[in-house]
């Protein structure tokens, strides 16, 4: 057991560096404070980030704080979000976290995890409406900066064909399968060249397999390539 994590191991320090080679070095940058960084994510959920952004954006720009959202209420909140889709579940989970985060916290802050260790983190956050690992492990790598790989349909494509996360795991598996086998040092690296590899090269049609860096490491390319 343990050697077969090794040689995974191994394979993954391959696979960061090719890629770093490739595409660059990843910058860690926080992009929001914690909670600006979960309603934005919240927002984005099954939606394009060209919508999500100037959803939040507006909601921000709409309302003064955090309680003139809640104390608005679903309706007025979908009404301002409209863009990013599904407005009125998000809106309604937007109001339902807010209000549980308030309830726990006595205020609208995630200050209370910056002392936990990841995953007592991560299952908070979960344990709020309308979020799920990818939602909670996004928070917690860009706002926090600890050692999340949030999933996304690309990291998820990329890591099954190089077979880091097995056929029959879902998205939600993957993240605690990938916990297991990166390097915590690494799980930022991870997550951004995976994810630029997933866009550019490891398509979900047509993959650029006969191009890609990483093709006598990767099963479902060999198998391609034969083809």
């Amino acid at each position: 057991m343990g050697g077969a994590k090794g040689g995974t191991t191994d394979r993954i320090a391959t696979v960061l560096d090719r890629l770093e080679s490739r595409y660059g070095r990843p910058r860690f940058a926080s992009r929001f404070d914690p909670m600006d960084e979960l309603i934005s994510c919240i927002l984005s959920q099954h939606t394009a980030d060209v919508n999500s952004f100037p959803a939040f954006d507006r909601l921000r720009a709409t309302f003064p704080d955090w309680q003139c959202v809640v104390d608005a209420g679903p309706e007025k909140v979908a009404e301002v979000v409209r863009k990013a889709g599904l407005a009125n579940q998000k809106s309604r989970s937007i109001i339902n976290t807010l209000t549980e985060i308030k309830a726990r916290n006595g205020a609208y802050t995630l200050d209370n995890l910056r002392a936990m260790p990841m995953l007592e983190a991560r299952d908070w956050l979960t344990s709020l409406p309308g979020v799920g690992p990818k939602t909670a492990s996004i928070v917690l790598c860009f706002a926090f900066g600890m050692s999340a790989i949030p999933v996304d349909t690309h990291i998820f494509r990329v890591s099954r064909r190089l077979r880091f996360v097995p056929e029959k795991a879902d998205e939600n598996k993957a993240h605690d399968i990938l916990l297991g086998v990166v390097p915590e040092k690494d799980a930022f690296r991870y997550h951004m060249l995976l994810i630029q590899h997933g866009r550019q090269t490891c398509k979900a049609q047509r993959p650029l397999c006969g191009e890609c860096d990483l093709l006598d490491l990767c099963p479902f390319g060999k198998k391609v390539a034969k083809a």
